[in-house]
């Protein structure tokens, strides 16, 4: 029986990432990139669409893990009626090369271990070649893809899997080194494994230093910190939304989708909870990729794209995986790259100018592509398009698409008046007052006294509680007061928040979801603009309980089974997470939650606000 979501935790070598269950297996891991086909894929099948699981013999009479403190080095201790064993896991890379690292150290008594290796190529479908090389190490080839299994231990193969059994006593250590590279490349020179454990502890820990704790959540923001970090590739500086693909929205439904590229719409938070954390670097390495993926004809620019900016994402189904826990079918790569979503241009301008708002350096390049960006929305913000939660039916004017369209533009008049930027000023004023006014026309109900999904729709969307966010109303408007008590009453659900009604949905799909973690840490926010700090508290402990016993958060939870739901880890419920916290702590005063214009200058006063 598969392990439950909240059952594994995240390793990384900031190009690749495993899932490493409860039990000691390797469940999930792809080489040499994120998005490449896995050779552990047993997540989604089972132990022979491949895994590497290594544990005690014997019954286990417990499990306990954690993280070592500020690094993504992973601390498994089995407790059984032999003794007791830790398993200590991470990842490290040399050039082509990657490693994992598993060294198994005896704390009391003398323990019988197992290890069982099944490597599957191409998404748990290719069966190796596997054999022992001179050096006496195991080597699996198939294709380009080489994996090196090196260890002390004696193995030896059987039903096309390769497995071990071996003692760990007090005091002793068994170290296991599995390395990945080309197959048509020279053999990757042995590794110590002690010494790159120590290397890579070594090497979170200065990452993490950059990170000054404040606050009664800081343990849990530099989690999620660290989480986004092992999410980002090291060479291009692009953060996946998450490391799996095909983690179900519902158990035994169809939502599962391709989480491992770029999201647009991510620009913004992604650059506030870096920088306003202390991680510049990291800021500047994304604002850079964002520049890249989206260089080009403005008409082309995409609302996600591949970790190096790639932007063909072909959309296929894998019929060999059953799923998991039998939810199908299992994609890979993703169709919503070619959806028309207004919503990005707004994020990528705020992005930007948070960017400068922040202090970071001006580059000419990025100006000239906003500018392109605001000429080309401005012939097309008043389409119809596919909305924020990528809906695969008729399009809509959504609202909050509408919405992001108007920070757009607001965003490029706020760089023209606080920086000096060179624009049509007085064009982009007038537009930006148009787009406002016609939002506030079609997109609110005065029967339900709430903004509403899309023009002329009764129906919620979570999304609304980003208007005061980003600077749309005031929260204390009473459009604003009472779009949230709205989204209370009927998108709430055992005290988290939907995205949407997915019984009267427009997305064409069957079935129901989780509630969606990142709206709930929006609801936080807006509580806090409202000064409703005691309710902000209330549910930001709440969602920290949903955290897993390693504080990793998947894309959504389910409220009644009890247990998390989605793609995992999630980038976007982190990412929320670590700005709530920082709402919370005190550092603004009821100023839009991302602080869209709160800086060092003065912001402009916006533009005749429709009433």
């Amino acid at each position: 029986m598969a392990q439950l979501i909240e059952d594994y935790a995240l390793i990384g070598n900031n190009a690749t990432a495993a899932l490493v269950g409860r039990d000691g297996s390797i469940d999930w891991l792809a080489f040499p990139r994120f998005d490449s086909p896995s050779c552990f894929a047993s997540l989604l099948g089972s132990a022979l669409n491949g895994r590497w699981i290594i544990g005690p013999k014997h019954e286990r009479l417990s499990a306990k893990r954690r993280y070592l403190p500020g690094t993504l080095v992973l601390e498994t201790e089995f407790t059984t009626d032999e003794g007791v064993v830790t398993l200590t896991d991470c990842m490290d890379r040399r050039g082509q090369h990657q490693d994992v690292i598993r060294i198994v150290r005896g704390v009391r008594g003398r323990v019988s271990m197992v290890m069982d290796l099944v490597i599957r190529y191409e998404y748990g479908t290719v069966v190796p070649w596997v054999y022992r090389n001179a050096a006496g190490q195991w080597q699996a080839i198939a294709g380009p893809d080489r994996i090196i299994l090196d260890t002390p231990v004696e193995m030896y193969g059987e039903e096309m899997r390769t497995r071990a059994e071996f003692q760990v006593g007090e005091g002793e250590e068994v170290p296991f080194v599995l390395t990945w590279s080309h197959s048509y490349e020279n053999l990757p020179a042995p590794l110590d494994a002690a010494a790159t454990l120590n290397n890579v502890t070594r090497s979170w820990e200065k990452w993490s230093s950059k990170h000054t704790p404040e606050g009664p959540y800081c343990e849990t923001v530099l989690r999620s910190l660290i989480t986004l970090k092992a999410l980002t590739h090291h060479r291009t500086g692009g953060i996946v939304a998450a490391a799996t693909t095909s983690l179900p929205e519902s158990i035994g439904g169809v939502r599962n989708w391709d989480y491992r590229f770029c999201w647009l719409r991510d620009s913004t938070f992604t650059l506030l909870a870096l920088m306003d954390t202390g991680f510049m670097d990291e800021a500047k390495a994304w604002r850079d990729w964002l520049i890249r993926a989206v260089a080009g004809s403005p008409d082309q620019m995409q609302i996600m794209y591949g970790i190096a900016g790639e932007r063909r994402l072909t959309e296929f189904e894998l019929p060999d995986l059953p799923g998991y826990e039998g939810s199908s079918p299992i994609r890979i790569g993703n169709a919503a790259s070619e959806q028309l979503q207004l919503d990005v241009y707004g994020e990528v301008l705020d992005a930007f100018y948070q960017a400068r708002c922040h202090g970071m350096e001006k580059l000419e390049a990025a100006w000239n592509l906003q500018r392109s960006l605001v000429t080309h929305l401005e012939k097309i913000w008043f389409k119809p398009d596919d909305g924020i939660w990528e809906i695969r039916g008729p399009r809509r004017h959504f609202v909050h698409s509408k919405v992001m369209a108007w920070v757009c533009v607001d965003r490029a008049v706020r760089t023209v008046q606080e920086f000096g930027e060179e624009g049509p000023l007085e064009r982009w004023i007038r537009l930006r007052a148009d787009i406002h006014q016609e939002i506030c026309r079609f997109g609110f109900s005065q029967e339900l006294n709430s903004f509403v999904q899309y023009y002329g729709s009764k129906e919620l969307d979570a999304s609304l509680l980003l208007l005061p966010v980003v600077g749309f109303l005031p929260a204390d408007d009473p459009r604003i007061r009472g779009t949230v008590a709205a989204i209370e009453k009927s998108l709430m659900h055992d005290g988290f928040v939907a995205r949407y009604n997915t019984h009267t949905s427009v997305d064409g799909l069957p079935g129901d979801e989780g509630v969606f973690l990142a709206c709930s840490f929006w609801l936080v926010d807006n509580y806090v603009l409202q000064g409703r700090m005691d309710d902000a508290r209330a549910l930001f402990e709440r969602l920290l309980s949903v955290c897993n016993d390693v504080g990793l958060l998947s894309e959504e939870y389910d409220s009644k089974e009890h247990r998390q739901l989605g793609n995992f880890p999630q980038a976007f419920s982190h990412l929320a997470l670590v700005i709530s916290a920082y709402n919370l702590t005190g550092h603004k005063e009821k100023k839009p939650a991302h602080r869209r214009g709160a800086t060092a200058r003065k912001a402009a006063p916006q533009h005749s606000i429709a009433q």
